[in-house]
């Protein structure tokens, strides 16, 4: 589906206002459902040009739940019920819906988005700990990294060797 800037948003719903031409035929000639141009005309009316600007927004949890509890309450369907809040997407309000309905309120709690920062791992690993030097667990954690080391050695020294005995290898003269 083409994103519409809000200036083509409000261009098709001040043709709709005008009356010169019905939903269906505007909805058609732009390329989208009649029912999302509905939704614009309702967004205008409630809220004017700026029904259309771009916000990205976090919204609260209770603020999820009011919505949820006005659609349920006042029998308003999702898109109608996005254009009264001025919530961009209707597919905002059917997540939440579906989050709410099968895992109660905490999953309308907004989640941190991203990748971990680096502090939450270095503090991780600055909490386990570190066996003093000289203590027998300190020995035995160095006693077991030579050990891997050795058999890392070893592996690396059989590979080398198999493949100078490799029928493959072309000798050049």
């Amino acid at each position: 589906m083409a994103r519409f800037s809000s200036e083509e948003k409000i261009q098709a719903v001040r043709q709709y206002i005008d009356g010169h031409e019905g939903g269906q035929t505007i909805a058609k000639s732009i390329g989208v459902h009649p029912s999302l141009l509905h939704q614009w005309i309702k967004q205008f009316e409630l809220f004017g040009d700026d029904a259309f600007e771009k916000r990205y927004t976090l919204y609260p949890a209770q603020f999820k739940l009011d919505v949820l509890n006005y659609m349920n309450e006042h029998g308003t369907s999702i898109r109608k019920t996005a254009a009264i809040f001025n919530i961009p997407s209707y597919e905002t309000l059917r997540k939440w819906k579906v989050a709410y309905e099968t895992k109660g309120f905490d999953a309308l709690q907004s989640k941190k988005k991203g990748r971990p920062s680096m502090k939450n791992k270095n503090n991780q690993t600055s909490n386990t700990q570190v066996p003093d030097e000289g203590s027998i667990e300190a020995l035995q954690a160095e006693n077991e990294r030579l050990r891997m080391e050795i058999a890392y050695l070893k592996k690396l020294n059989a590979l080398v060797q198999n493949k100078e005995k490799s029928p493959n290898k072309t000798r050049h003269k």
